[in-house]
């Protein structure tokens, strides 16, 4: 089998992917941006062939690639980046080169288009917000008359919480299409409660090989609007009815042999429409896996290894590693900020969680406005033990 791996050495950690390919005997051929001196020792090892482009985005660099590598190694039987930023260059590319083992340019709206996935959820009997595509003020004024104030605003198409806004009155709608950024967006009712999200790698048949449930208290967008610090840990199981309700979507959506990262509100009171307090109501789809480092999190929180998971599903289209139920615990992400003046400082934070820390760094700028600049990942038994290891971080002076 020849699998191409878009960006591999983005997140670092993704050369995890390519590695449990390597032991099922993929030929995996690497294309990304970073110079092929400065990927990791780890990630060097598990490709057979890396081939550097100037810039990811330029499609005619990416089908040149491919060309080389289809001509080097015969047809290409599998290509993926599991980056919601190279979804559709995914797409394209397996169009032009015809491979059949993802989504092609025709299948790939659902999985981009915050717009089109209301009628797959709705398929899938899943309630979601009301929603409006925005065109103009007029026709913005005229949709809230049906939901009232406040309303929430996004990129039909988009990666993160950027440039996403609540609109609270009059004024801010206005302030809004006056600055609004040149690209489509939707405008949704405002849906009051945590984010969930439904994580899972999913077989041929769309059945899932793994399942897992993270937790987000404040948004994303919240997190990167406000400079927050950035908390959020997953789960030592999937509550019944988000997995429920997780299984439809992926159905609904005819999600095949991906790994998939879905997220939901979890009403915080009864929402005529949608639900009851603590229903969980569909958010937006993400085809690839959760942002950042959070696999490695679903990792610690399981005792498992998804990136091999993952690499089975491709190579066999099956799990071949055990679930350890009886390990299951939380895995606590806390994302600190350069400038609050924090009362335990990295020492202090290691004398006291080092036992249990899963992992810590520094993150990169381009993921630090979702997720924190320092980061500590922690293992925990009990949601008590959550909040305290959250206070200890966050305490400032």
């Amino acid at each position: 089998m020849n699998f191409i791996f878009i960006s591999p050495n983005f997140p670092q950690t993704y050369w995890h992917f390519c590695a449990g390919l390597r032991r099922h005997g993929v030929t995996v051929l690497g294309i990304g941006d970073a110079p092929y001196d400065g990927l990791l020792p780890e990630l060097k090892s598990s490709l057979d062939e890396y081939y550097k482009v100037d810039d990811l985005s330029d499609y005619d660099s990416l089908f040149r690639a491919v060309a080389y590598f289809s001509f080097k190694y015969g047809k290409i039987d599998w290509l993926e980046s599991n980056n919601e930023a190279w979804l559709e260059s995914d797409a394209r590319l397996r169009t032009d080169f015809n491979i059949t083992t993802g989504v092609n340019t025709k299948q790939i709206s659902p999985f981009k288009s915050k717009a089109v996935q209301k009628k797959y959820y709705a398929l899938a009997g899943v309630p979601t917000a009301r929603q409006h595509k925005v065109s103009d003020i007029d026709a913005a004024r005229e949709f809230i008359k049906s939901t009232g104030y406040p309303v929430f605003v996004k990129p039909e198409v988009g990666v993160g919480a950027a440039a996403s806004y609540i609109i609270s009155n009059a004024a801010e709608l206005e302030r809004f299409f006056a600055s609004k950024p040149d690209v489509p967006y939707v405008m949704e009712e405002f849906v009051t409660g945590d984010i969930f999200s439904y994580d899972a790698i999913v077989d041929s048949k769309s059945r899932p090989l793994f399942e897992s449930c993270t937790h987000f208290p404040p948004s994303m967008a919240d997190i990167a609007n406000n400079n927050l610090d950035c908390l959020y840990y997953v789960l030592p199981t999937v509550p019944e009815q988000l997995r429920e309700r997780g299984r439809a979507t992926v159905k609904a959506f005819k999600v095949r042999s991906r790994f998939v990262h879905l997220e939901f509100f979890c009403l915080n009171c009864d929402r005529p429409g949608l639900g009851k307090k603590g229903d969980f109501v569909g958010l937006e789809t993400n085809m690839r896996p959760a942002g950042g480092y959070t696999p490695d999190m679903m990792n610690y929180a399981h005792a498992t290894d998804v990136y091999q998971i993952w690499a089975d599903m491709v190579a066999l289209d099956k799990r071949l590693l055990p679930e350890n139920p009886a390990d299951d615990h939380y895995c606590v992400w806390y994302g600190r900020r350069d400038n609050p003046p924090y009362v335990h400082n990295h020492d202090a934070v290691m004398a006291e969680y080092g036992p249990r820390m899963a992992m810590h760094g520094r993150l990169p700028d381009v993921l630090s406005s979702d997720l924190g600049n320092d980061f500590y990942a922690i293992h925990a038994r009990s949601k008590a033990e959550l909040e305290k290891f959250r206070k200890y971080l966050g305490e400032t002076k």
